[in-house]
């Protein structure tokens, strides 16, 4: 090399790469042991987009075997596939079905729980053992966005409506266990007769789809300003009227098909009106309290069983539970909500900054810090209820 050039290279600073580490918040989906409970709340796709984010997922071995997809269709995604104990130990655990008191105890202490929360279904010991660990309970079905729409109880509420109408459907059609019957659109033939008490999300939902088969839909609520936004939203075929007893009654004769969804005010169908419905009815109560709305009939939890014991005979029966009929369309729902959710925590840094800087995911804390946050679960639990709002003042 040439001397004088050699002389004019002077060394310069290279930037030396350097990395960081930063513990990666690791989320748990143990596998639902409640028969009642076939949903799940992510998809492999969705278990890829969070892995993305800066997640770490672990997954109970054939924990997604309710809505068909296999253990290697998550490890293929990143997941880690572990057994019980190390899918509770995470920082997140998702269980869409109330855990036991001995799962609580596994989980660590100071974790969330992402769950579908029914007071009426959750036990005392369970809150217990979740104040003695300092669980974050956090109710997906109460959380709310800034416009104060329910992101996960709302698209639950849409497959409940849909499922309902498609488990009719295939009941009503059924030769031998059923009528042997369509809904309807057919020419020259008088379709089914469809009555829907409510005008929520899952009512519009039932009528769509059954306004979509043909059938004719009548909807009841004692609400004239949302009946009104849901004909608004159906269009003129649907008839709708206030909950007027005589009303409701003279529909119920001649339902083919009744869908029960949440109403202010809170409306039992007795047995003297079950027993002027038609034979081979197809009834269904989309209540969170399954059955509530129809208590002379024996229930059929959909999770469990899709036909209906004892209908052959004649027999009336209040089919509940619609969603997990469908678990796999619920999953890919409860997946997008559930990136969305979990895609806040991450930009606010931390569980307590977006309890913080989110007001509709207050609302769905249970338990934090040991106490209940919830008015319905301190009944339960018979203890007494603390606004959360005090404890993130003072954090």
């Amino acid at each position: 090399m040439d001397s004088n050039l050699s002389s004019n290279i002077t060394p310069e600073e290279q930037p030396v790469a350097t990395a960081t580490s930063r513990k990666r918040i690791s989320i748990g989906l143990p596998r639902n042991t409640d028969a009642s409970e076939r949903r799940f709340p992510l998809t492999p796709e969705g278990v890829s987009r969070l892995i993305e984010k800066g997640y770490a997922v672990k997954i109970e071995h054939e924990a997604a075997a309710p809505i068909h997809y296999s253990d290697n269709a998550y490890s293929r995604q990143g997941a880690e596939l572990t057994d019980r104990h190390a899918a509770l130990s995470c920082d997140i655990v998702i269980n869409l079905s109330t855990l036991q008191p001995a799962d609580i105890r596994k989980m660590r202490r100071g974790a969330m729980l992402l769950t579908l929360l029914c007071p009426d279904r959750l036990h005392a010991e369970t809150v217990r053992e979740m104040q003695r660990m300092a669980i974050v309970g956090v109710a997906v079905n109460n959380i709310s966005d800034e416009r104060g729409n329910m992101p996960f109880a709302d698209i639950l509420a849409e497959i409940d409506g849909r499922a309902a109408i498609a488990t009719a459907s295939s009941l009503l059609a059924d030769a031998s266990a059923g009528k042997g019957i369509l809904l309807g659109g057919i020419a020259g033939l008088n379709p089914c007769e469809v009555t829907v008490i409510g005008s929520g999300i899952a009512a519009i939902a039932a009528s769509r789809s059954a306004l979509g088969l043909g059938a004719i839909v009548r909807m009841f609520d004692d609400d004239v300003y949302s009946l009104r936004a849901a004909v608004r939203d159906l269009g003129p075929g649907v008839i709708a009227s206030s909950l007027h007893e005589r009303v409701l009654t003279s529909a119920l004769r001649t339902a083919d098909v009744v869908v029960a969804t949440p109403v202010q005010t809170k409306l039992t169908v007795g047995a003297d009106d079950i027993e002027i419905m038609k034979k081979g009815v197809v009834i269904f109560d989309l209540d969170q309290v399954h059955g509530r709305v129809f208590p002379s009939l024996p229930t059929v939890d959909l999770a469990i069983a899709i036909d209906a014991p004892g209908k052959a005979e004649g027999k009336r029966v209040c089919h509940v539970n619609a969603g997990s009929a469908v678990p796999r369309t619920a999953a890919m729902a409860l997946s997008n909500t559930f990136i969305t959710m979990l895609d806040s925590i991450i930009t606010c840094e931390g569980l307590t900054n977006a309890l913080k800087l989110t007001p509709g995911l207050r609302r769905g804390v249970f338990t934090f810090l040991g106490k209940i946050t919830n008015p319905q679960v301190a009944r339960t639990a018979g203890c007494r209820f603390t606004d959360i709002n005090i404890f993130l003042q003072l954090s």
